[in-house]
């Protein structure tokens, strides 16, 4: 029994549209769509695939719906599913950033946006514990997040460095410490039995998905096409020390150099695109951040609202029309930022359909987890800063701010309630806020 190509792009167009609540919740909604209701694979080759995914640089989330198609209908079928996943939220953020940059100023939206700052402060916060709740079950795994943590903070080490280095802890101790370095995140939770799938614990691996060179060598060929052509074009019709190829080659970069989803990937985007490139402000980019947090689709969608600004921004002054500019930048990072996911499944993909259950696969990951967590707590700190002390370390505190991060705190941590209404609690906290200085005013 097999399901048809086009009742699972139905599938895959719907969760385009309904994917929200970050990485976690989307993961969340395949699991229980494909693995509990619809028995389109079983529990272990999923949590295989998921465990593949993490591994991998870029959008977990993304990755595990191409991979899940590709297992079922082979290159085009992985192709179609991860696009489908991303096109919704791209076209969704386009809009966005347009209202956001057309209409940001105006003061009720502005006020939308005081109160979301502090709220996304608390979600990112709540994001590296939830995870290290997860991940982080012994002291050698804690020690290795902390050390993360001061590496980024005191240190300022490149992320992709703090990366390798707790992959090679991770492989190190997989083989010398092992009980350290076991995953439990998933694997230890009981298994339940959701009945046979059809992609069960003992389907053979299909043809497409075993190892061949030649398939190989083609998948790569077709992805070094896709890179090359279009950053030829850019480079053909702008100049290479333009504004689109620079982002070609930065979320290129992005794409492959960044590890542990979304979260992690945020310091490296926030490096380039604010303190190198001065494309966007760091407000602006905690306003994407929440843009992001509130559309379907990966979280790493934010770079499209990056590349928007930048050139909707760059061309505001002799354009008439900045939006088409605007929206070459939003489809310039998009492009770039998952062309590479879809070569890591393509190719890594019948690699590690042979790599089931061995630790030396599973211990790098581990550790890398570990070390991603200390990451997130960084970025939470770093974007508490800009919104608690809007005007830096001298200016006044805004203790606004400081109260509404505290509620959504409270809503996510103790309440347990969902992103979207962790947002819009605060959206509206903001608006009241605002009426209130305009009644006393």
């Amino acid at each position: 029994m097999s399901i048809p190509l086009s009742e699972a792009l139905k599938f895959w167009a719907k969760l385009g549209f309904i994917s929200f609540g970050g990485p976690a919740g989307q993961i969340a909604v395949l699991h229980q769509e494909l693995v509990e209701k619809r028995r389109w694979i079983s529990e272990r080759r999923f949590l295989h695939a998921l465990n593949y995914c993490m591994l991998l640089p870029g959008p977990e989330a993304q990755q595990l719906v191409t991979y899940i198609g590709w297992l079922m209908h082979r290159s085009w079928g992985g192709i179609l599913a991860g696009t489908l996943f991303v096109l919704p939220s791209l076209l969704i953020l386009i809009a966005l950033s347009w209202i956001y940059l057309t209409f940001g100023q105006v003061p009720w939206i502005a006020a939308i946006f005081f109160g979301i700052k502090p709220a996304v402060v608390a979600i990112v916060l709540h994001a590296a514990v939830r995870i290290g709740k997860r991940t982080i079950h012994n002291n050698a795994l804690k020690w290795i997040a902390l050390a993360s943590f001061l590496a980024i903070f005191i240190l300022n080490l490149a992320f992709p460095i703090i990366v390798m280095i707790a992959a090679a802890i991770g492989y190190w101790g997989g083989k010398r410490y092992p009980e350290y370095f076991e995953q439990t995140s998933h694997a230890n939770s009981k298994e339940k039995n959701y009945g046979s799938a059809i992609i069960d614990d003992n389907t053979p691996t299909p043809l497409h998905a075993q190892f061949n060179l030649q398939r190989t060598i083609r998948h790569s060929a077709i992805t070094l096409t896709c890179w090359l052509l279009p950053i030829a074009v850019l480079i053909t019709i702008f100049g290479w020390k333009t504004l689109y190829p620079q982002i070609a080659w930065f979320f290129t970069k992005a794409a492959l150099l960044t590890f542990g989803g979304a979260y992690a990937v945020l310091p490296y985007v926030y490096q380039g695109a604010v303190d190198h490139f001065h494309w966007l402000s760091a407000n602006q980019m905690i306003d994407g951040l929440a843009l992001g947090e509130t559309t379907p689709g990966p979280l790493i969608m934010v770079v499209a609202f990056v590349g928007y600004l930048a050139g909707h921004i760059q061309h505001l002054i002799g354009s008439s029309n900045p939006f088409w500019f605007g929206v070459l930048g939003a489809c310039v990072a998009t492009w770039f930022t998952f062309l590479p996911s879809f070569f890591f499944i393509l190719v890594g993909g019948p690699l590690i359909e042979s790599t089931h259950g061995k630790l030396g696969f599973t211990a790098p990951l581990t550790a890398i987890t570990a070390a991603v967590v200390g990451v997130i707590a960084n970025l939470g700190l770093f974007f508490a800063y800009h919104v608690f002390l809007p005007s830096g370390l001298g200016a006044s505190i805004s203790w606004i701010s400081i109260i509404i991060c505290g509620l959504a705190g409270l809503a996510l941590f103790k309440f347990q309630k969902g992103v979207m209404t962790v947002l819009g609690g605060s959206a509206l906290a903001g608006l009241l806020v605002y009426l209130i200085t305009v009644l006393m005013g």
